[in-house]
Protein backbone atom coordinates (compact mmCIF):
# COMPACT_ATOMS: atom_id res chain seq x y z
CA UNK A 1 0.00 0.00 0.00
CA UNK A 2 2.88 2.51 1.06
CA UNK A 3 4.74 1.65 -2.19
CA UNK A 4 2.02 2.01 -4.31
CA UNK A 5 0.35 5.35 -2.91
CA UNK A 6 3.96 6.82 -3.19
CA UNK A 7 4.65 5.67 -6.83
CA UNK A 8 1.54 7.39 -7.49
CA UNK A 9 2.28 10.46 -5.66
CA UNK A 10 5.34 10.65 -8.17
CA UNK A 11 3.51 10.57 -11.05
CA UNK A 12 1.20 12.95 -10.00
CA UNK A 13 4.51 15.20 -9.47
CA UNK A 14 5.87 14.04 -12.47
CA UNK A 15 2.87 15.04 -14.05
CA UNK A 16 2.31 18.66 -12.37
CA UNK A 17 6.08 19.00 -13.69
CA UNK A 18 5.23 18.60 -16.92
CA UNK A 19 2.29 20.66 -16.95
CA UNK A 20 4.26 23.60 -15.54
CA UNK A 21 7.05 23.12 -17.57
CA UNK A 22 4.63 23.48 -20.91
CA UNK A 23 3.03 26.76 -19.11
CA UNK A 24 6.94 28.42 -18.74
CA UNK A 25 7.65 27.49 -22.72
CA UNK A 26 4.23 28.58 -23.85
CA UNK A 27 4.27 32.03 -22.00
CA UNK A 28 8.24 32.08 -22.67
CA UNK A 29 7.56 31.70 -26.38
CA UNK A 30 4.70 34.30 -26.08
CA UNK A 31 6.55 36.92 -24.21
CA UNK A 32 9.31 36.40 -26.78
CA UNK A 33 7.10 37.25 -29.74
CA UNK A 34 5.01 40.06 -27.85
CA UNK A 35 8.99 41.56 -27.45
CA UNK A 36 9.89 40.95 -30.88
CA UNK A 37 6.98 42.29 -32.71
CA UNK A 38 4.31 44.15 -30.93
CA UNK A 39 6.51 46.13 -29.17
CA UNK A 40 8.36 47.63 -31.95
CA UNK A 41 4.32 48.50 -33.71
CA UNK A 42 3.72 50.57 -30.32
CA UNK A 43 5.27 53.90 -31.43
CA UNK A 44 2.95 53.71 -34.40
CA UNK A 45 -0.06 52.07 -33.32
CA UNK A 46 -0.40 53.28 -29.34
CA UNK A 47 -4.02 52.01 -28.98
CA UNK A 48 -2.37 48.62 -28.78
CA UNK A 49 -0.39 49.65 -25.54
CA UNK A 50 -3.35 48.49 -22.84
CA UNK A 51 -3.85 44.92 -24.43
CA UNK A 52 0.13 44.55 -24.91
CA UNK A 53 0.17 45.16 -21.34
CA UNK A 54 -1.90 43.35 -20.28
CA UNK A 55 -1.33 40.19 -22.25
CA UNK A 56 2.66 40.87 -21.19
CA UNK A 57 1.10 40.75 -17.64
CA UNK A 58 -0.90 37.68 -18.09
CA UNK A 59 2.46 35.50 -19.33
CA UNK A 60 4.72 37.21 -16.58
CA UNK A 61 1.69 35.82 -13.73
CA UNK A 62 1.11 32.74 -15.58
CA UNK A 63 4.93 32.14 -15.61
CA UNK A 64 5.36 33.29 -11.72
CA UNK A 65 2.90 30.78 -10.71
CA UNK A 66 4.34 27.79 -12.88
CA UNK A 67 7.34 28.45 -11.15
CA UNK A 68 5.91 27.77 -7.69
CA UNK A 69 4.55 25.03 -8.25
CA UNK A 70 8.20 23.34 -9.25
CA UNK A 71 10.16 25.27 -6.88
CA UNK A 72 11.55 23.01 -4.09
CA UNK A 73 10.87 23.29 -0.67
CA UNK A 74 13.57 21.84 1.57
CA UNK A 75 13.96 21.67 5.39
CA UNK A 76 17.41 22.65 7.60
CA UNK A 77 18.31 18.79 6.72
CA UNK A 78 19.13 17.85 10.68
CA UNK A 79 17.26 16.01 13.50
CA UNK A 80 18.06 15.62 16.87
CA UNK A 81 18.56 12.52 18.98
CA UNK A 82 15.63 13.30 21.12
CA UNK A 83 13.58 13.75 17.64
CA UNK A 84 14.33 9.86 17.20
CA UNK A 85 13.58 9.46 20.72
CA UNK A 86 10.44 11.77 20.56
CA UNK A 87 9.49 9.95 17.17
CA UNK A 88 9.28 13.66 15.50
CA UNK A 89 11.42 12.98 12.62
CA UNK A 90 10.80 11.63 9.27
CA UNK A 91 13.66 9.86 9.04
CA UNK A 92 12.44 8.90 4.89
CA UNK A 93 12.77 12.41 3.69
CA UNK A 94 15.91 13.48 2.25
CA UNK A 95 14.98 16.76 3.72
CA UNK A 96 15.21 16.21 7.62
CA UNK A 97 19.02 14.01 7.20
CA UNK A 98 20.97 15.56 4.58
CA UNK A 99 23.12 17.79 6.40
CA UNK A 100 23.77 14.81 9.15
CA UNK A 101 26.52 12.40 9.40
CA UNK A 102 26.12 9.11 8.00
CA UNK A 103 26.97 7.73 11.66
CA UNK A 104 24.05 9.89 13.22
CA UNK A 105 21.51 9.22 10.66
CA UNK A 106 22.26 5.00 10.43
CA UNK A 107 21.67 5.24 14.35
CA UNK A 108 18.05 7.18 14.01
CA UNK A 109 17.55 4.46 11.23
CA UNK A 110 18.13 1.82 12.98
CA UNK A 111 16.13 3.08 16.28
CA UNK A 112 13.39 3.21 13.57
CA UNK A 113 13.99 -0.36 12.03
CA UNK A 114 13.61 -1.65 15.24
CA UNK A 115 9.97 0.20 15.95
CA UNK A 116 7.34 -1.13 14.46
CA UNK A 117 5.22 1.70 15.27
CA UNK A 118 7.77 4.53 14.72
CA UNK A 119 8.21 2.75 11.20
CA UNK A 120 5.06 2.94 10.25
CA UNK A 121 4.28 5.99 11.29
CA UNK A 122 7.22 7.43 9.41
CA UNK A 123 5.57 5.80 6.35
CA UNK A 124 2.61 7.20 7.02
CA UNK A 125 4.26 10.80 7.14
CA UNK A 126 5.99 10.53 4.52
CA UNK A 127 2.61 9.85 2.30
CA UNK A 128 1.39 12.73 4.08
CA UNK A 129 4.17 14.80 3.53
CA UNK A 130 4.09 14.08 -0.28
CA UNK A 131 -0.10 14.76 -0.84
CA UNK A 132 0.55 18.31 1.01
CA UNK A 133 3.72 19.22 -1.32
CA UNK A 134 1.08 17.63 -4.09
CA UNK A 135 -1.85 20.26 -3.05
CA UNK A 136 0.32 22.97 -3.32
CA UNK A 137 2.15 22.35 -6.31
CA UNK A 138 -1.45 21.78 -8.24
CA UNK A 139 -2.79 24.56 -6.14
CA UNK A 140 -0.62 26.92 -7.70
CA UNK A 141 -0.63 25.28 -11.21
CA UNK A 142 -4.34 25.62 -10.97
CA UNK A 143 -3.85 29.08 -10.57
CA UNK A 144 -1.77 29.19 -13.71
CA UNK A 145 -3.70 27.99 -15.71
CA UNK A 146 -7.21 29.92 -14.33
CA UNK A 147 -4.65 33.25 -15.62
CA UNK A 148 -3.57 31.91 -19.02
CA UNK A 149 -6.79 30.74 -19.93
CA UNK A 150 -8.83 33.70 -18.63
CA UNK A 151 -6.33 36.41 -19.41
CA UNK A 152 -5.67 35.27 -23.15
CA UNK A 153 -9.32 35.34 -23.38
CA UNK A 154 -9.40 39.58 -21.79
CA UNK A 155 -6.38 40.08 -23.85
CA UNK A 156 -7.47 38.64 -27.38
CA UNK A 157 -10.88 40.58 -26.66
CA UNK A 158 -8.73 43.99 -25.36
CA UNK A 159 -6.84 43.85 -28.66
CA UNK A 160 -10.50 43.34 -30.84
CA UNK A 161 -11.63 46.11 -28.69
CA UNK A 162 -8.31 48.37 -29.25
CA UNK A 163 -8.24 48.22 -32.86
CA UNK A 164 -12.06 47.90 -33.90
CA UNK A 165 -12.70 51.62 -31.63
CA UNK A 166 -9.31 53.15 -31.56
CA UNK A 167 -7.29 52.51 -34.58
CA UNK A 168 -6.67 55.31 -36.66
Amino acid sequence: MFRITSGNHQRLSDMADNKANIMISTNSIIISIVLSTLLRKLEDDSYLLVPTLLLLSVCVTTIVFSVLSTRPSVPAGTFSKEDVEQKKVNLLFFGNFYRMSYNDYAAGMQVMINDQDFLYASLTKDIYAQGAVLGKKYWHLRIAYNVFMFGVVISVVAFLTSSLFFAS
